[in-house]
């Protein structure tokens, strides 16, 4: 090493040394030697922007005498907010766990000498699902006290019984007011937590296995459709899609209505667009220094486009919640404003005043100016220069004709501002479609009767090169929507003579992005492997069976989705114009040894809740005692349940069961919500095929403690994996060059299989090999397939 490259290193290691002390100085060390907060060798961003604050003074948002708190409320940091998801029926039980158990854990408790605010319910949402906390993430990890109540947030929110989410981002699906028979589009929907609450909203009545409507979930980044997939998939509902399209062009999709094909459109369309995230300064404190009016001219055109192919799609009669994370009026009142105009009173802006009650929200404004990224103002657009007219837009400006200004009522739009009930900055505006939009018009079609097929052996298929049948293409009518121009409808031009007469040309070869993504193949109706498991189970005659789909089209099938009828009708009829990423919920998993019990199909506990109404063999009621042998012991004896339990297993063959629990409401005490478990019975023994984490929700809200089980279990789940990583690398020193070779090949072999089928492939679910391997009796296979479980469990 030479004399300038160990200078270098002494320099280095003297810099770290002094930030190190800095940091112990103004507190920032935890004792660990984790640096945390923001003085961990990076220098705080300072909370100023000139330009910002120049530029909404002089638009004025907000009130007369309130600048001074609102500028305060930005520097802050944003509460911590959860929202307890009202999809299943024991949301009051974890209402009532968190509110007598946990909140009052934390009341007169003190950190670092300061007393812990307690949580607070939103004044405005519904019957106390979402509260907000001024604990930060720093302070429920270094406080022992609070501990616990930061694995439980983490826990419940890994189950999907708990959704972190920021307040005004509960806001739009709220104002959707959505029913259960609603088809809903969400058009840019990652992260996900606003689809959430829409699939709860569609499940509202637990008794209903199967909604008529369903949420289509969009998002144009492939990464980010993963993310929302894993959001979703908490939820387990048969009613959700997730497709990967650019928002502004998301195809016409159709349907099968009574034989023919109709365009499909939507209920209930939720329009949250990309913005310049101005309101988000909170908790995204890039943005101080990175805020310049440049951003919002930029995106003003996309929130356009967005917005316009939505209230395209949405039904007559429909509703649209359009909403940004911004309060610059450029992505704001100008979208909307534009959007009015030229539907030609197609669409309205709905008068939300009376809904949500305790929000507190300010009107929407008629008049603004556009800046340039110098500071210059532009208040009309005969002022925009020449060279600025292709980057500032006649739609950015307000109108100035009155009537049409008054006619369109933007004051009834919603802008949040943080300091009213500190919280970030949001903007709402809910849009009713009256009639079809003015270019969309057209002569009443003529509707074509589908062949008659077996549609049920048919397979939706991913497709890299789909083109759309002419046969299948059905005319136009009124309410159809197309993407021509009112100019391009008049042209009478000898090509659309041609077109008129030979159909419309070829669609263009859809260009598929990220990973290819495996078909969606529906069950044949006559199906060999249906009638074991209808048998077995003694299924309901209304069972849908033609809603099981599978993710193979040839070799043995390993797994069983379900979909509701809705979103079958949309996968058969769209698999070459959409790239569908992820629909449907497991209900069955194969394991082989199964079949000599009779079935070659075990339940997943993923779609037991939709499965449970349709089934009516291998059922055992249990009481709360059972059910917690159930969740706390790995595969317990028959003897150790209840003597009406080990009658009901007596004459009952082995295999997958049904577990179910019943709340007595003559014992208030016990759990007062039912429970469906997946569970085995073997020879001598019956257990539960539950994830760790359903099971330490269901023991939580028996109230069995089980923070420190947890954590014995975390640490013995550590040193279990230090012991495998050192007997691995003592083998591994041992080997010879053929088994050397032979790993590398092995490895390689795994490496290109996973190349194809990545981790955040769309199935989700591991298969796990070794419950194909047959054992010696059925207790074995239990030990077997419940360590292999645990250990997917952990990965997961």
């Amino acid at each position: 090493m030479g004399r300038r490259a160990r200078d270098r290193r002494r320099q280095q290691q003297q810099q770290q040394q002094q930030q190190q002390q800095r940091q112990k100085e103004l507190g920032g060390d935890d004792g660990g030697g984790n640096q945390t907060g923001w003085a961990g060798g990076y220098p705080e961003i300072v909370k100023e922007n000139e330009l910002f604050e120049r530029y909404y003074r002089e638009l004025g948002i907000v009130p007369d005498g309130e600048w001074d708190a609102f500028m305060a409320a930005l520097r802050e940091p944003l509460p911590a907010t959860l929202r307890i998801t009202g999809y299943r029926s024991h949301a009051k039980e974890i209402l009532h766990c968190l509110k007598e158990k946990y909140f009052k854990e934390l009341q007169d408790l003190e950190v670092d000498g300061q007393k812990v605010e307690m949580p607070q319910a939103l004044s405005w949402y519904p019957e106390e699902l979402a509260w907000h906390t001024n604990l930060s993430r720093k302070i429920l990890r270094k406080s022992p006290q609070l501990e616990k109540f930061h694995q439980f947030l983490v826990s419940e929110t890994e189950c999907g019984n708990i959704s972190r989410q920021e307040a005004v981002s509960m806001i739009p699906p709220l104002l959707l007011n959505v029913s259960p028979h609603h088809k809903i589009l969400d058009m840019c929907a990652a992260p996900g937590s606003k689809t959430a609450q829409l699939i709860e909203m569609l499940h509202a009545d637990m008794n209903v296995s199967f909604p008529k409507g369903f949420v289509i979930a969009n998002d144009v980044d492939n990464k980010r459709c993963y993310l929302l997939v894993h959001q979703a998939k908490r939820l387990n509902s048969p009613c959700i899609m997730v497709v990967n399209h650019d928002a502004s062009s998301i195809p016409n999709l159709q349907i099968d209505v009574d034989g023919r094909k109709e365009v499909l459109f939507y209920d209930r369309i939720l329009c949250d667009v990309p913005c310049s995230g101005d309101g988000t300064m909170r908790k995204n404190i890039d943005v101080w220094k990175k805020w310049t009016t440049q951003n919002s001219l930029q995106l003003h055109g996309l929130q356009l486009r967005i917005a316009t192919r939505g209230v395209e799609q949405l039904a007559e009669g429909g509703r649209m919640v359009y909403s940004t994370c911004s309060l610059n009026p450029i992505e704001n009142e100008a979208v909307i404003a534009s959007l009015l105009e030229k539907s030609q009173g197609a669409l309205e802006l709905a008068d939300v005043s009376s809904e949500l009650p305790g929000l507190k929200r300010m009107p929407g404004i008629t008049k603004w100016k556009v800046m340039l990224k110098d500071g210059q103002w532009l208040e009309e657009w005969k002022d925009v220069p020449s060279n600025r007219q292709t980057q500032i837009r006649p739609t950015m400006f307000p109108v100035k004709d009155e009537e049409k200004l008054k006619a369109m009522n933007l004051e009834r739009c919603l802008r949040i501002l943080p300091h009213h009930q500190n919280t970030g900055g949001f903007f709402v505006a809910v849009l009713i479609k009256k009639s079809p939009m003015p270019w969309n018009k057209r002569q009443p079609k003529v509707h074509r009767k589908l062949p008659q097929t077996g549609d049920s052996e048919a397979s939706a298929v991913n497709s890299d090169n789909g083109c759309e049948s002419v046969t299948g293409e059905p005319a136009l009518d009124e309410n159809e929507e197309s993407k021509e121009t009112p100019e391009l409808q008049n042209l009478d031009t000898e090509q659309s003579k041609k077109e008129r007469v030979c159909g419309p040309p070829p669609s263009k070869k859809m260009k598929l992005f990220g990973f290819k993504e495996d078909p969606f193949v529906f069950l044949p109706e006559d199906d060999p492997l249906f009638l074991p498991i209808q048998t077995f189970y003694a299924l309901d005659p209304s069972f849908p069976k033609m809603n099981l789909l599978t993710r193979t089209q040839e070799g043995k099938k390993r797994q069983l989705y379900m979909v509701s009828k809705e979103l079958r009708n949309v996968l058969l009829n769209n698999s070459e114009k959409m790239k569908v990423i992820n629909t449907g919920i497991k209900v069955w998993s194969r394991n082989s040894d199964g079949e000599q019990f009779g079935c070659a199909f075990r339940l997943a506990q993923e779609g037991i809740y939709t499965l449970y109404p349709f089934i009516h063999a291998r059922i055992i009621n249990v009481c709360i005692d059972d059910v917690k042998i159930l969740l706390t012991q790995e595969n317990p004896f028959l003897s150790k349940f209840s003597s009406e339990t080990q009658k009901k297993v007596k004459d009952m063959a082995m295999g997958s069961i049904v577990l179910k629990y019943d709340p007595d409401p003559g014992k208030p005490g016990d759990l007062q919500c039912p429970i469906v478990l997946c569970g085995w019975q073997g020879k001598t023994s019956l257990r539960a095929f539950v994830p760790k984490n359903e099971r330490l929700h269901y023991l939580r809200m028996m109230g069995v403690e089980v923070f420190k089980a947890k954590r014995k279990e975390e640490e013995s789940e550590s040193k279990t994996e230090e012991e495998v990583q050192h007997r691995l690398a003592r083998t591994e020193e041992g080997m010879d060059v053929e088994e050397h070779d032979l790993v590398i090949k092995m490895e390689a072999e795994v490496g290109e299989e996973s190349s194809h089928s990545p981790v955040e492939s769309s199935t989700i679910e591991t298969e796990n090999e070794d419950l194909d391997q047959p054992s010696k009796n059925g207790n074995s296979h239990i030990s077997q397939e419940n360590k292999n479980i645990d250990t997917i469990n952990v990965k997961n």
